[in-house]
């Protein structure tokens, strides 16, 4: 039987490969800090200086510095996205930012984890279980939202024309993931 710390450091998709599907790849995104920060918005401009991605007054749209994104969810509340850094240390300067400021500022590192997916078959296979129109006019790229993928909530970011990022709970990660790979198997090709 593993041990408490064996079991800590097993991710929900160690040992999947990536599906070879001509139009669709499917990848695991780069591990790193995410937060949920909820704040009025004339206040979460203040998060801007300490993160480098101000959080986006537009509705439904990614603000990008660098790697760092800040994701609008609500009008009071973004997902801030740093792949590659350490919750802790960010935690730390965004609270500092913050200070003598109403807010919420929550770690959701260890919660969710974020898949790519990119190709001609990507946005088809994405709407086999996705109530959304994926289409370009309909979500161009840079919006995104909290969405339904089959039975799990996701976020959907689109970062280019066939190129989606999807964040979702670890606990439904293997779902999203053999999802994803059904649904492209059976797409048509764009």
């Amino acid at each position: 039987m593993a041990d408490a710390k064996t079991l800590a450091a097993r991710g929900p998709l160690d040992g999947r490969a990536a599906p070879a599907i001509a139009g669709f790849t499917l990848t695991l995104a780069p591990d790193g800090a995410r937060f949920i920060l909820r704040a009025a918005p004339t206040d979460a401009q203040n998060v801007a200086a300490a993160f480098g991605a101000g959080p986006s007054p537009e509705p439904m749209r990614v603000l990008e510095s660098g790697a760092r994104a800040a994701l609008w969810l609500g009008p009071d509340e973004w997902l801030l996205l740093a792949p590659g850094e350490q919750a802790d240390t960010l935690a730390s300067s965004l609270e500092a930012s913050l200070a003598g400021v109403a807010h919420s500022l929550v770690d959701v590192t260890h919660r969710q984890i974020a898949l790519e997916i990119e190709g001609a078959r990507a946005a088809r296979g994405l709407n086999a279980g996705c109530p959304l129109d994926l289409a370009e006019r309909a979500f161009p790229v840079g919006m995104v939202t909290r969405t339904l993928l089959g039975k799990c909530e996701i976020v959907l970011w689109r970062r280019g024309p066939q190129r989606f990022h999807v964040e979702v709970w670890r606990s439904f990660a293997d779902y999203a993931w053999d999802f994803l790979v059904e649904a492209a198997r059976r797409a048509p090709k764009a």
